[in-house]
């Protein structure tokens, strides 16, 4: 399949801060302020991770799908929500 990569995704390292990243020889935190559905989560539910693609990563435990390049640069990625919490 085209795009599929050959280097696992893994967790290096957590904080109450956000969580380390490791991406073939690339690291990356992932800020629970940037990336709040993460800040709960147990250690084997952050660390249950797939990469099944160059760009795409996902959490099944969590059901969470992202871009890598939110990753990267989360400015360009505002978090946006339907919900008016009123429901």
């Amino acid at each position: 399949m085209p795009g599929t990569t050959t280097s696992a995704a893994e967790v290096t390292n957590v904080s109450r801060h956000g969580f380390w990243l490791l991406l073939g020889s690339e690291e990356q935190l992932v800020p629970f302020a940037q990336f709040p559905w993460f800040k709960a989560a147990a250690i084997e539910q952050l660390t249950d991770l797939q990469w099944p693609t160059v760009d795409h990563l996902y959490w099944p435990q969590l059901d969470v799908d992202l871009s890598v390049a939110s990753i990267r640069n989360p400015a360009a990625f505002p978090l946006v929500s339907g919900q008016t919490g009123h429901e």
